[in-house]
């Protein structure tokens, strides 16, 4: 990886290291949304640059990056990708396998990125753009098959019975 990352892709993280990359790639952001994308119209004015959640994992880096324009899951590139930026890359988390995709950041070097929204309208504020970059990395340490990931699929309703339904009674009794 090329830049001044605080530790290696390669070798094994902390977790300072990993704040640290984290800090690092936002701030990398954070002057590009200053230099080219203030005034796109995908520039959600209320949002700023923050890495979100920035941990080791499996010897590497991991965190989501928010900014006004885009929600992403990144880390530092390091020796597991194709040297063509553009490329794809399949990483296995404990929730499964995610696509990434590699480019490069201004003086932080090659990254793999997965977009999770953009444009991020959708989000009224930090807050809320916080809250779901938690969510989301917290699922996608969640492996696929444990009893929380399995509950968390469920319907939040039971089923309703068609013939109930359409005779007016609904299958569950209230008291």
């Amino acid at each position: 990886m090329t830049g001044s990352a605080p530790a290696s892709a390669s070798g094994p993280a902390g977790d300072a290291d990993a704040a640290a990359w984290g800090e690092l790639l936002a701030a990398g952001y954070r002057e590009i949304g200053e230099r080219a994308m203030r005034d796109l119209p995908i520039y959600n004015d209320a949002l700023g640059v923050e890495a979100v959640g920035f941990r080791p994992f499996n010897g590497m880096i991991v965190g989501i990056m928010v900014t006004p324009w885009f929600m992403n899951v990144a880390m530092p590139a390091g020796a597991v990708t194709p040297a063509t930026s553009g490329a794809t890359v399949r990483m296995r988390f404990p929730a499964g396998d995610i696509e990434f995709t590699l480019s490069e950041v201004a003086r932080i070097g090659r990254i793999v990125s997965c977009s999770l929204f953009s444009p991020m309208f959708q989000f009224a504020d930090m807050d809320a753009a916080r809250a779901t970059a938690e969510a989301t990395l917290a699922e996608l340490m969640l492996p696929a098959d444990s009893e929380e990931a399995v509950r968390r699929r469920e319907p939040a309703t039971s089923p309703i019975d068609r013939r109930n339904f359409l005779r007016g009674a609904l299958t569950e009794r209230h008291a």
